[in-house]
């Protein structure tokens, strides 16, 4: 039963891929689908929801389309960091009720969210009905978007590896404290022996300056090719700034409410280094995604 289902959505991934590249020839564009990046933790704390709200916004503002899926079971709350107040989520999307484009809500300066809810949680239970919505509902929305970003939950809980080993690439946040550290260096050990080719990016946050920050980043890198064989690229030290908390208590993000802060200096530097990587013509896309998901 389980292998006739997946034999069902693998032609179903297959039609959808031949019917996308043959609209995408009719277009003549040179797309291949929204580039993913699953935003991922060893432990809570570490500002990661924050990190992905601003960075979002700052790569909007470098001319990106971006939308962001709120996959954070236990703390989803990037609804506050950006200010919106969602009606519907996913879950009303697992249970028929609505659309995916229905429950995207529009955040800050175009900014494009779909939250999470429970609806997270379900995926590995859908039938073959709703899998197939599913996918095309999230193929449709996906051509309309450069770059999708999933805020994952910290940890390693079955979905957040999927999330992870399901993207294009994976950025690790981390802050100095050791616990962190650790913590960060047990995800990337999971998606090392999951996958030895991924690709990985680490951030450390809530740094003192950004000699500390790089410091630490070396040695957990270092670590990570000694003992994994997995090279890892330092993609930001994000500094610690009181512009966050205030942002926070104020429901706006910090790279909109402080522009100047030394926080959002960086996490634009950050953005930056992302674009200029020209990347995004390789993502295997929303089909990729859903194929390593579900594991198919």
């Amino acid at each position: 039963m389980m292998n006739d289902q997946a034999s069902k959505l693998r032609n179903l991934v297959e039609k959808m891929k031949v019917e996308k590249d043959k609209g995408k020839k009719e277009r003549n564009t040179k797309s291949k689908g929204a580039y993913i990046y699953t935003v991922t933790s060893g432990k809570g704390g570490v500002g990661k929801s924050n990190f992905t709200a601003n960075l979002a916004l700052a790569l909007n503002a470098l001319g990106k389309k971006v939308i962001v899926l709120d996959a954070d079971l236990g703390m989803a709350n990037l609804d506050v960091i950006l200010g919106v107040t969602p009606t519907y989520n996913l879950e009303h999307v697992m249970q028929g009720r609505k659309t995916l484009q229905e429950v995207i809500v529009e955040g800050p300066n175009g900014l494009s969210l779909i939250p999470g809810g429970s609806g997270i949680q379900e995926l590995a239970n859908l039938s073959q009905y709703q899998i197939n919505n599913l996918i095309s509902d999230f193929v449709r929305v996906g051509e309309e978007f450069d770059i999708i970003l999933i805020d994952t939950g910290a940890g390693l809980a079955h979905n957040v590896v999927n999330f992870i080993l399901g993207a294009d690439e994976a950025i690790v946040i981390s802050t100095p404290e050791p616990t962190s550290i650790t913590d960060a260096y047990g995800v990337v050990k999971v998606i090392s022996k999951h996958d030895r080719e991924a690709n990985i990016k680490l951030v450390i946050n809530q740094a003192e300056n950004e000699r500390e920050g790089e410091r630490i980043a070396n040695r957990l890198i270092k670590t990570a090719y000694d003992f994994l064989e997995l090279d890892i690229e330092l993609l930001g030290v994000i500094p610690k700034d009181n512009a966050v908390v205030k942002s926070v208590m104020s429901r706006s993000p910090f790279l909109l409410e402080f522009p100047r802060a030394k926080v959002s200096k960086s996490i634009n530097l950050t953005a930056a280094k992302l674009v200029d990587a020209e990347v995004c013509q390789d993502s295997e896309g929303i089909r990729g995604l859903f194929n390593r998901f579900l594991g198919i």
